[in-house]
């Protein structure tokens, strides 16, 4: 399977994510074809240009406004870093001015932008999701909800045309698997609309929640929330390059000068020996096994893990030491909540140890749609072996709930969302 690495030793933001794909060989005219699509025409303006950091050439992506007004933002407006533009993107002296008081688009104008505009299905659907990543983060950090957050230089034309570019970006590279080096921070502050804060900023601190990260003793912000929500998006693991050919290298310059690290963002593009368009990622897989356990605390152990992050938890019956009759507790999880969950079933099982061991995991890209039945819409998930369908299964949940709603049997709302279903 095709694999894309992301090597953010100096960090990551949009228009480095866009400079790199460019220099795997994706076209210029995938990137300048997906920014037509969004019909804004002569408000946004994008070229490419090539450059060097401490020696290492690479490609610089420019994307701004012709300045045409954009609406102010919403009154909860969750200003992200005015510093933002400076760190990702490098203009031309004229629009320096215009950038300093440029207001960006609301979520919900985001949002309603691109539905409406002419992108493929798959890069829009992708779009809105970082978009989605980042009105979460700032909703968790203002207080308010998400539909109801504006964005100020995230909602500006430029991380716009950065977020989209970067996905038209990786889906023009076809079927492939993401993964990221652990990405690096530095330190020290930053002044934003809010105030001075210490680096992580707090979008891309929120942004980030789940992810690996490091920080470095070097006082310059080297991650963006543009470039955390694109990685929280795309990537399914996080750590050292694994085994693979390598087919390509790509970098992409970043703006400001960064010694001892010199500001690019370095793709890599190649194969490993993982099935043919599947997806595929790492997980913990921890164990225990348990003779004296009531099947109450079982079950409540059961729920605390579901809660705390784990992908699956199961009991297998097995012969225990003595001719014990007991069980097995398996516990499936991101390599990065694994201390947290093994604390759990120390604490919540009668467990005196668990076995931990990290295990290659092939999915099927998972996809979520809704299917209209006599009862009312039910939720699909749908399984794709590359853009191939392959499975398809009414969620139960979503089921149990249109069927009390619509008071029939939980059996009958399941085989009319079964028929329903997209065929493979």
């Amino acid at each position: 399977m095709r694999v894309l690495y992301l090597d953010c030793f100096s960090g990551i933001s949009g228009d480095m994510m866009v400079g790199a794909l460019r220099g795997l060989g994706v076209q210029e005219k995938t990137f300048h074809d997906a920014l037509a699509a969004l019909d804004l025409g002569e408000e946004i303006h994008a070229h490419f240009s090539t450059g060097s950091k401490q020696n290492i050439s690479g490609t610089k992506f420019h994307v701004h406004s012709h300045g045409h007004p954009i609406e102010a933002p919403h009154p909860h407006a969750a200003r992200a870093h005015e510093h933002e533009h400076e760190h990702e993107h490098e203009h031309e002296h004229e629009h320096e001015h215009e950038h300093e008081h440029q207001h960006g688009r609301t979520h919900r104008q985001i949002r309603e932008l691109l539905e409406r505009s002419r992108l493929n299905e798959a890069v829009k659907v992708r779009a809105l999701s970082v978009f989605q990543r980042v009105a979460v983060a700032e909703g968790r950090i203002h207080g308010v909800p998400p539909e109801d957050v504006g964005f100020h230089e995230v909602g500006a034309v430029d991380s716009i045309g950065d977020i989209v570019a970067a996905c038209a970006g990786i889906d023009a590279l076809g079927p492939l698997r993401v993964e990221a080096s652990v990405p690096v921070e530095g330190t020290g502050w930053i002044t934003c609309a809010h105030g001075t804060f210490p680096l992580p900023a707090p979008a891309t601190l929120e942004i980030l929640r789940g992810i690996p990260l490091r920080q470095v003793a070097e006082e310059t912000e080297f991650i963006t929330p543009t470039g955390a929500a694109l990685l929280a998006e795309f990537c399914v693991r996080f750590g050292p390059m694994a085994d693979m050919t390598i087919r390509e290298t790509g970098y992409g310059l970043g703006t400001r000068d960064t010694p001892p690290r010199p500001n690019v963002l370095r793709a890599v593009l190649g194969e490993d020996a993982s099935p043919d368009l599947c997806e595929a990622d790492e997980i913990s897989q921890m164990e225990t096994n348990l003779d004296d356990i009531t099947p109450e605390l079982a079950s409540a152990a059961v729920q605390r893990l579901f809660e705390a992050g784990a992908l699956d938890v199961f009991f297998t019956a097995a012969q225990m030491k003595k001719g014990r009759p007991g069980f097995v507790l398996t516990v499936l999880s991101p390599p990065e909540m694994t201390a947290g969950l093994a604390r759990l079933v120390l604490t919540e099982t009668s467990a005196f140890g668990v076995r931990i061991h990290t295990a290659k995991r092939y999915k099927l890209r998972r996809e979520f749609r809704e299917v209209q039945t006599p009862y009312g819409p039910v939720t699909i998930k749908l399984g794709f072996l590359g853009d191939k369908l392959v499975q398809s299964a009414p969620e139960w949940e979503s089921c149990r709930a249109v069927a009390a709603a619509a008071g029939a049997s939980i059996r009958d709302v399941h085989l009319a969302a079964s028929v329903a279903a997209p065929r493979q």
